[in-house]
């Protein structure tokens, strides 16, 4: 795809960049689909350090920063400011999706990759976005859809974002991906098997199409419109031969 050569190039040159500048260099925000085609070169960026990071352990969307403290003697942070929306009457405040928080962001004249991800506790939104159009948010959001509202820049650790799980169990016939899917789902196999080719499962922050792989202890993945998961292994089988998964689910 055309799409996915330019990101190719775009990625090759910030890394030839910060490698010749002797400087660290940051992405855009990636999502799921541009993470993968970054994973799937990154045997041939070996010359220069990188890593990933959304901003919080519950990101999916994250940016790639090229560069690291044993190549240039110091630590850079990701250039990745938080803001918290919220409404100006929560007691009259509608109720307010994902949806709505983005649309009125991008209404503001602003691109999706400068945006990362869109966290909702309550009646706040928390975004996620860079540093240098955080201000202009602040000025400008006013209202989302019919609910007028304040922003301001949070600072230091935010408690209603640190993960929280709940533990779970499910029972499923083998411990193939798909059918720890199709459990989590409540599917049958077939529907799990439409979701990997819908591509709607990420598996360690990349969109994963091998249904029939084993998953791994602490292997992270999420089903778009079910959840985001932690695997941790499985326990007891049944006399029937069916096997117990188990689950950290996000909340």
């Amino acid at each position: 795809m055309d799409e996915d050569k330019l990101l190719k190039a775009r990625i090759k040159e910030l890394a030839e960049a910060s490698f010749s500048q002797n400087r660290y260099i940051f992405s855009h925000f990636l999502g799921a689909a541009e993470l993968t085609v970054f994973y799937d070169m990154a045997a041939s960026l070996s010359f220069v350090d990188y890593d990933t990071f959304g901003g919080n352990p519950c990101c999916e969307r994250q940016m790639v920063r090229f560069g690291s403290e044993s190549m240039f003697g110091y630590e850079e942070p990701f250039p990745i400011s938080v803001l918290c929306i919220e409404p100006l009457m929560p007691k009259f405040a509608e109720g307010l999706g994902h949806r709505d928080y983005l649309g009125a962001i991008m209404n503001l004249g602003l691109e999706r990759d400068v945006i990362g991800d869109i966290l909702i506790r309550d009646k706040r939104a928390y975004v996620f976005c860079m540093d240098n159009i955080a201000g202009y948010i602040q000025e400008t959001l006013k209202k989302v859809r019919h609910t007028n509202v304040k922003v301001s820049l949070t600072e230091g650790e935010i408690e209603a974002l640190r993960p929280q799980f709940k533990e779970t169990e499910v029972l499923v016939s083998s411990l193939r991906f798909d059918a720890v899917v199709a459990a989590v789902c409540r599917l049958s196999r077939s529907g799990a098997q439409e979701l990997f080719r819908d591509k709607k499962v990420i598996l360690n922050g990349r969109i994963c199409e091998n249904n029939s792989m084993v998953l791994k202890e602490e292997d992270v993945f999420s089903i778009r419109g079910y959840g985001k998961f932690i695997y941790k292994g499985y326990g007891k089988q049944t006399r029937k031969g069916k096997i117990y998964a188990r689950l950290d689910m996000y909340q």
